[in-house]
């Protein structure tokens, strides 16, 4: 179908001599939505798997961060593959919407199984469960989350509308880990802790992952998709495709350190909050509260900035300002709680950009692939993405589970407790604080390498079209 300009594009396959046409708010929502059950489904593994198999299935903090990262380095090989399906599936719903269905039933239930962990005796078959359940929930997301991120390369060809699409998604993302984060903790303690407060906090969880899922299925029914790619790259040879494009290459090597930082980060968070500020669950939920609020009122405020000074520059500046304030919660303590949250709530402010900008910069690296080979793959860059996305929050969470066991970290079951040697604090501090803060600063030289402007991606597919039409 063809759109004339200024109309509203609907569904269906979109052609490209088509002139981009601006999508009604009511498809940013509906899948922005999406991204409450995925921002949920990253969040609680990521913030409560590590303590809950060291606090309460008596796991060692060194073999409880192996839990994490297996599960995720599966999807190094997952993604990529589901991304090369997912380019090569026809269908009258378009070539991603099919698996954001099979995703959005699937995962709830895996998520639920995950943290319903039989009373079992031995801590090494309780790991084993856990690692068996996460693979399959980790599978779960895969198939809805890469043809997910893939969609916005096909919903608009608009440089600026892919950071509004991406504004929407990680709002949205957003709210689901400030639902996870905040309302996790205080499920668990309510239903009673332990074994059966986790199961039950799964359980309401899922539903509401199901429920958000199942509105960017539905609600994307009207967005434009683009048919699927007839010469395709061997599975084999995707990440050599993916990788020779060089803008893609710089943003993933900025945003890899990232992750590991913000994993380290959120793996240690619980641990924090119970042995440094000697809190509760209840302080573990302000404090998301303090990080997640402002990244979601905060999010206009990042586009903006990047509308006048470039993507590139608003990621540098988001970017430096959360690996600085992650150094001074070095400083955190629980005398002067008012200025941690203040401190917090600065991170949160910082975290809205270092995600809304990668993820508005990659269509923008898959449409210069697109201008030079003549070929819509975008599954290919978005299944190398996320799988370098979920390995470097898993190498985070193997890194604060590594940290802990390096310093004495004891482990307990849900009806113990242990006194932690001064050794052990420090680790926590150093997985909470100083990892990521080192983290984020050895991304900033990578990120100054990326120069794909607006400029320069209009220039690129001009002198590629000029080349194919001669």
């Amino acid at each position: 179908m063809t759109n004339a300009p200024g109309k509203t594009a609907l569904a269906g396959p979109v052609q490209e001599g088509s002139p981009p046409a601006r999508l009604p708010v009511s498809i940013y929502l509906s899948y922005g939505a999406g991204s409450v059950g995925t921002g949920m489904f990253a969040a609680v593994p990521g913030l409560l798997l590590l303590i809950f198999m060291t606090d309460t299935l008596a796991i060692p903090a060194s073999l409880a961060g192996w839990g994490i990262f297996l599960p995720k380095f599966w999807d190094v090989i997952t993604d990529p593959f589901m991304g090369t399906i997912s380019d090569l599936t026809s269908s009258p719903w378009g070539r991603r919407r099919p698996y954001l269905l099979a995703g959005a039933v699937s995962l709830p239930v895996f998520f639920i199984m995950l943290f319903s962990v039989p009373a079992f005796q031995s801590p090494l078959t309780s790991f084993a469960y856990v690692v068996i359940a996460f693979i399959l929930a980790a599978t779960a997301y895969t198939l809805f989350q890469v043809p997910y991120i893939a969609m916005p390369a096909e919903m608009s060809r608009d440089y600026d509308e892919r950071t509004t699409i991406m504004s929407f998604r990680m709002a949205f993302m957003t709210a689901g880990i400030l639902i996870a984060g905040g309302a996790a903790p205080m499920i668990i303690d309510l239903a009673g802790g332990g074994r059966p407060g986790h199961a039950v906090m799964s359980v309401s969880l899922a539903v509401v992952c199901l429920a958000a899922m199942l509105v960017a299925f539905f609600g994307t029914r009207r967005a434009p998709f683009t048919t699927r790619v007839e010469t395709s790259v061997p599975f084999r040879e995707q990440a050599r495709v993916a990788l020779r494009n060089r803008h893609f290459l710089i943003l993933v090597a900025g945003f890899f350190p990232q992750q590991i930082g913000v994993g380290c980060t959120l793996a240690a968070l619980p641990f924090y909050c119970k042995y440094i500020l000697g809190g509760t669950n209840a302080t573990l939920t302000i404090l998301f509260l303090c990080l997640m609020l402002p990244a979601i009122v905060t999010m206009p405020l990042w586009v903006w900035i990047s509308r006048r000074t470039g993507k590139r520059n608003a990621y540098l500046i988001s970017s430096a300002l959360f690996g600085g304030m992650a150094l001074s919660l070095l400083l955190g303590s629980r005398e002067n709680l008012s200025l941690l949250y203040l401190q917090v709530s600065v991170v949160g402010l910082a975290y809205a950009g270092i995600q809304l900008f990668p993820f508005s910069m990659l269509p923008d690296t898959i449409q210069v692939d697109q201008a030079l080979s003549g070929l819509r793959r975008e599954g290919i860059f978005t299944g190398v993405w996320t799988a370098q996305e979920k390995t470097g929050m898993a190498v985070g969470a193997l890194l604060a589970g590594s940290i802990l066991g390096w310093t004495g970290f004891l482990e307990t079951a849900a009806d113990q407790t242990a006194v932690q040697a001064a050794s052990a604090l420090r680790g926590i501090l150093i997985a909470f604080s100083v990892t990521p803060a080192l983290l984020f600063c050895l991304s900033l030289p990578l990120i100054r390498r990326y120069d794909l402007s607006q400029g320069k991606l209009s220039e690129l597919s001009s002198t590629a079209g000029e080349a194919a039409s001669v």
